[in-house]
């Protein structure tokens, strides 16, 4: 995952200079006279690489413009505390300015994708980012007690 605009101008590069790897590759697969099938082998690692770097770059360009995953349980709130950070077109540096910790904080909690954090500690980046996160609560079903029959549930 891209969590910077440096992460993503070097992804960007790194995404134009693996094209022209590829290209290259192949016209020098193709002078060797290989079939189609073997061309293929050879440059599916290549290809692979490349349509990772490809889902970063799109990945974090869909966060700038606000395009969100959704939350199911609480699941992936580090992913959207990250997400909604570069939407708001913040640092890491800014936010831990108005967080008052250090910039190496904000940036190992993104690393780990804040695993671990408490709701206090998100719902006050939350609040920095002036965004609110509405949940609702769908198909709830009360658990039977325990020597209780199902359809008296």
């Amino acid at each position: 995952m891209i969590r910077t605009e440096n992460e993503y101008q070097e992804a960007v590069k790194q995404l134009r200079e693996q094209e022209g790897r590829v290209r290259g590759e192949e016209q020098k697969l193709r002078e060797l006279n290989l079939s189609s099938q073997e061309i293929k082998r050879g440059l599916d690692p290549q290809r692979t690489f490349h349509e990772q770097i490809k889902q970063d770059v799109e990945s974090y360009e869909r966060l700038r413009r606000g395009e969100f995953d959704e939350l199911h349980n609480f699941q992936g709130i580090g992913r959207l505390l990250i997400a909604l950070r570069i939407y708001q077109g913040l640092t890491q540096r800014e936010l831990a300015e108005v967080l008052g910790v250090h910039e190496t904080q904000v940036s190992r909690d993104e690393k780990n994708e804040y695993h671990g954090v408490t709701m206090e500690r998100a719902s006050r980046i939350l609040e920095i980012l002036g965004v609110d996160v509405v949940s609702a609560v769908e198909n709830v079903q009360r658990l039977k007690s325990p020597g209780q029959d199902v359809a008296s549930v």
